[in-house]
């Protein structure tokens, strides 16, 4: 199970290579962006979820909650003391509230294309160069995942 969430995450990503390397190049527009942002969340969820199955394949957990903030909070409960991990996992809270967020457009169809949200009170403006420090950041993430399932599996 953990090695198809993970396969799944690296999927996700793939898709969001596509569409942030092609389609947005061709388009350029905030919906666009906005599916960019749905495959990061969907790549980071699957990630966590990879996590989870491995806490419950040691016997570490029980069962897996169905909502992603609870399973997110349950990798903290489980890693409290790794700072990378918390991180990313405030990175992947992030992009669900910007994805949920009202949002209103500029620049459509230009290179300077720009998404701008309200997030807790700030005015968060998305661009085409901070959807690529989001992909990179989603990308070093999986890889994160992954270096802890096969580093805790060679022990």
């Amino acid at each position: 199970m953990k090695l198809d969430s993970l396969d799944n995450a690296k999927e996700e990503l793939k898709r969001a290579d596509h569409l942030f390397y092609v389609s947005l190049k061709y388009t350029r527009t905030v919906d666009v962006i906005k599916s960019v942002i749905e495959r990061l969340i969907n790549a980071s969820s699957f990630a966590i979820e990879a996590l989870l199955y491995h806490l419950q394949d040691e016997k570490k957990l029980e069962e897996l909650p169905k909502f992603p903030v609870a399973r997110a909070n349950l990798v903290l409960k489980h890693y409290p003391t790794d700072e990378q991990l918390k991180d990313y996992i405030a990175f992947f809270l992030l992009l669900r509230k910007i994805d949920k967020a009202e949002f209103t457009r500029s620049q459509e169809f230009r290179r300077h294309v720009t998404m701008t949200c309200e997030i807790d009170g700030e005015t968060l403006t998305i661009k085409i160069d901070d959807i690529k420090e989001y992909f990179e950041k989603v990308k070093k993430f999986v890889t994160y995942i992954e270096h802890i399932l096969e580093g805790e599996e060679d022990e």
